[in-house]
């Protein structure tokens, strides 16, 4: 090693100062590229640079009324452990940016603790967008494990992933669960499960100090059919029967009642913790999730919510 910067770090270590220049101390563009010594349009390009790379992380400081108003309420009626909810954008009710933002930042606040914890994941497009706004950590002391298999039935990884990738940005020690997400066979559920790493896992999960899960509804348009866990038609005769969400695919009725039977029998995941004292957050956004969200709160399969403004009020209405 020369100590010289690669010429793709030292635009990125611009692209920072450009940044910091703006976001922080207030700079104009012009007097950033004096600063710097570049015309204002490559100021302008290393700040824009700055943004897209993720060197910027905007947080909104000021307190807007309505979603505290819309927390407290869910809060106290669910008796949730605390409740988030951010402003949605009136064009994209289900944008999933600013909630992942915000769940982000509650997962970084257990990562920043110097004392070992362990942080439990479910899977899914929400969890996996808010790993994608997690800084890049150094985090040994830490372990993340995940809450259900990580295989499809003819043995390929399973989309959206989260434990991977999370610890690959914090580098903690990780667990996945190697397993498929839903056994052939209650037979083979059950020789499965007696495997010592599988057991290792499940202990686990059960002694997480605290746990992330995004919220399935059921229906033609589900995670588990749009992932190939089952059929559309499939989707459609569960809900006849009660269904109407699911978490870590485990299937749930309006109150929040694990199904006895059917597809339930067959789910590899770690079990549902009910009226546990560490935090179950449920993170979720969009119209169409807004009835399993309730009946996760109903039931108590979370304990904490973080969601946005339009599908908070949604829950509330129901």
């Amino acid at each position: 090693m020369n100590g010289k910067l690669s010429s793709a770090d030292a635009r990125l270590d611009d692209a920072a100062r450009a940044g910091w220049l703006y976001y922080v101390a207030g700079n104009t563009q012009d007097e950033i590229a004096r600063k710097l010594g570049v015309s204002r349009q490559s100021a302008q390009r290393l700040v824009s640079l700055a943004v897209s790379e993720r060197l910027i992380k905007v947080r909104l400081d000021h307190p807007i009324a309505r979603c505290m108003e819309l927390g407290a309420e869910l809060k106290q009626r669910f008796d949730l452990k605390f409740c988030e909810i951010v402003p949605s954008d009136p064009a994209a009710p289900s944008l999933l940016t600013g909630v992942a933002i915000a769940a982000a930042a509650e997962m970084e606040r257990y990562l920043k603790s110097p004392d070992p914890v362990i942080i439990a994941l479910g899977t899914g497009r929400a969890l996996r967008t808010c790993v994608e706004q997690l800084p890049q950590m150094n985090c040994p002391q830490h372990r993340i494990v995940s809450l259900l298999g990580n295989m499809m039935s003819d043995g390929s990884a399973t989309p959206y992933n989260v434990v991977i990738r999370m610890a690959e940005r914090v580098n903690a020690r990780h667990y996945p669960m190697p397993l498929p997400v839903l056994a052939r066979s209650e037979e083979e559920l059950q020789i499965l499960h007696s495997q010592e790493p599988v057991h290792n896992t499940l202990e686990l999960c059960r002694q997480a100090d605290v746990t992330f899960v995004g919220i399935g509804q059921i229906n033609q348009t589900a995670p588990l059919v749009v992932d190939g866990f089952m059929s559309a038609q499939e989707a459609v005769a569960l809900k006849e029967t009660g269904a109407i969400g699911e978490i870590t695919s485990w299937v749930f009725d309006r109150e929040g009642h694990v199904l006895v039977g059917g597809v339930n029998r067959l789910v590899a995941s770690a079990p549902l913790i009910l009226g546990g004292q560490k935090p179950v957050v449920g993170v979720a956004s969009g119209a169409d999730k807004a009835p399993a969200m309730l009946g996760a709160l109903r039931g108590g399969l979370i304990n904490a919510l973080i969601t946005n403004e339009a599908t908070a009020e949604l829950v509330l209405a129901s």
